[in-house]
């Protein structure tokens, strides 16, 4: 049997899973990554690390099933977005961690842009709005801090790529150094109409064009083939390539205007199909591109993003280790009736859509003696679906579109309390798939278009499968209470006002 391998590279694990042509999961491996924390606000990951993670996996999973390379009829790649490496394509020496999309070491450079630039012109450029989370800043601080790196990368002696390009450039032994359209369309880079580069924006972060990925089409391009000296050991065509949300869109088959999606992963990403009309956003969502299959025009999405969902999981086990897994962290949470009048705000990267207020901060409201660590756990599953409930109410405005069901996917849709809560929060059914693994399913898809696995959209389209439906039973006067709540506390973290160590020392 051939197979169809996605490389699906996240914000704290790498995975590697194969498919079968039905697009159902034959075998897979995941590793985790260490998370680098410099300074607050900082987040960083080691690209060498990422890359023997991703080579592990490819192996483990291709032993699962006894298989080797040549079994592999393609390779697809989805990835985390905007976290950026800065590497020598020709020697391979990397010049500092990657920046992971959650850093905020950009922040003052786009607090003195939005001194000077106006707010609708990047919009209408980049799709985009300023902040730290998208990449160019990021480049931009790494040409002004990194001794040296300017100079190499004016000679064209050093790539900025999204993790994307890390990988393709890896798998290949150097031979594609490219990005698809849907994280170059995270840079605040490139041009939302045209795909590609644009000058004025590269001018504005002062980065060279020569130090930037060619920009590719998500599916129906052979990239290059993998390397034999790699972990496939043989020629293994890498022909699709989509930034996780996308890839989970494409998994979902949101192929249709209307449709949408979230993903419940370290952090939650909603996007709606817009077609191929460009819709830009006055509530703070996003407008980015959801895929390009060949030369076909680009079809586009609105999406809100939330920094902190499933990494507040993670945090109240690590951090606080009040729970050693989200397992018990779940059973906590069902053993109260409700959060016990407590709210977590988990502003830890600032907040994002729709607020985009990267100086707020996290905060826990409502204490009272009452509160058990069980109300915290519910607290934290509760807050992730309080925000994707605020990016939602924010897309049916812009959109115009009113949306009837979810399609929810993702390590979090496997909290029974949570999706619960969210469908109670949102009104609707909330529905998750057979196979959850949306993200990497649609690299998978992705790849497998290019070379004929599957005809067209609509074969892709006919093997999406419902695994599990909840339904709202929260009364309305109930979610409505909740929410006033909810946003009571977002508006303590929006008025926060960070002291440096030097006022805290005086």
């Amino acid at each position: 049997m051939k197979y169809i391998g996605a490389l699906d590279q996240g914000t704290t694990s790498t995975r590697f899973i194969l498919f079968d042509t039905k697009g159902s999961i034959v075998a897979s491996n995941q590793q985790e990554h260490q998370q680098i924390f410099p300074e607050p606000g900082w987040v960083e990951h080691d690209p060498w690390e990422i890359w023997d993670n991703a080579s592990e996996c490819i192996t483990k999973t291709l032993r699962k099933v006894e298989a080797s390379g040549s079994d592999i009829s393609c390779v697809g790649i989805t990835n985390q977005r905007e976290t950026i490496v800065a590497w020598n394509p020709k020697t391979g020496k990397v010049w500092h961690n990657a920046i992971v999309w959650q850093d905020l070491r950009g922040s003052e450079l786009i607090n003195k842009l939005k001194e000077t630039v106006d707010l609708p012109w990047l919009t209408e450029k980049s799709g985009l709005i300023f902040s730290p989370y998208f990449a160019a800043s990021k480049i931009a601080w790494l040409l002004d801090n990194v001794s040296g790196l300017r100079p190499e990368a004016e000679k064209g002696n050093v790539v900025f790529g999204t993790i994307d390009t890390w990988l393709t450039w890896n798998l290949t032994g150097g031979k594609a150094l490219v990005t698809d359209v849907t994280n170059a369309s995270r840079y605040m880079l490139m041009n939302i109409k045209t795909c590609q580069w644009d000058d004025e924006l590269l001018a504005l972060f002062r980065v060279p064009k020569c130090s930037l990925p060619t920009i590719v089409p998500s599916s129906g391009v052979v990239y290059a083939n993998t390397s034999t000296n790699g972990p496939f050991r043989t020629e293994v065509p890498v022909c699709g390539i989509l930034g996780d949300q996308q890839a989970a869109l494409f998994g979902q088959a949101c192929f249709t205007e209307g449709l949408g999606k979230s993903t419940y992963g370290t952090g939650c990403f909603l996007l709606v199909n817009t077609g191929t009309k460009l819709c830009t956003s006055k509530l703070g969502l996003l407008t980015t591109v959801a895929y390009q299959i060949g030369d076909a025009k680009p079809v586009y999405a609105l999406e809100g993003s939330v920094a902190v969902a499933g990494s507040l999981v993670q945090w109240a086990r690590d951090n606080l280790k009040i729970v050693s897994s989200p397992q018990e962290l779940d059973k906590l949470a069902t053993s109260v009736p409700d959060c016990g009048g407590v709210y977590i705000v988990p502003a830890f990267s600032g907040l994002f859509a729709p607020y985009w207020r990267s100086e707020a901060r996290g905060v826990i409201a409502g204490l009272t003696g009452f509160a058990t660590r069980a109300h915290l756990c519910r607290a934290i599953l509760e807050s992730t679906a309080f925000q994707a409930n605020d990016i939602f109410e924010s897309m049916e405005v812009d959109s115009g579109i009113h949306m009837t069901t979810l399609k929810v996917d993702g390590g979090l849709t496997n909290s029974e309390p949570l999706m619960e809560f969210q469908s109670d929060l949102l009104g609707i059914p909330v529905i998750r798939p057979l196979v959850v693994e949306t993200t990497a399913l649609g690299a998978a898809y992705a790849a497998g278009l290019s070379v004929g696995i599957w005809k067209d959209m609509d074969e892709l389209a006919s093997y999406w499968k419902e695994d599990r439906r909840w339904k709202p039973t929260m009364e309305k006067s109930v979610r409505d209470k909740k929410i006033r709540l909810w946003r009571k506390a977002v508006s303590r973290t929006l008025n926060w006002i960070s002291v440096d160590s030097e006022e805290l020392e005086s």
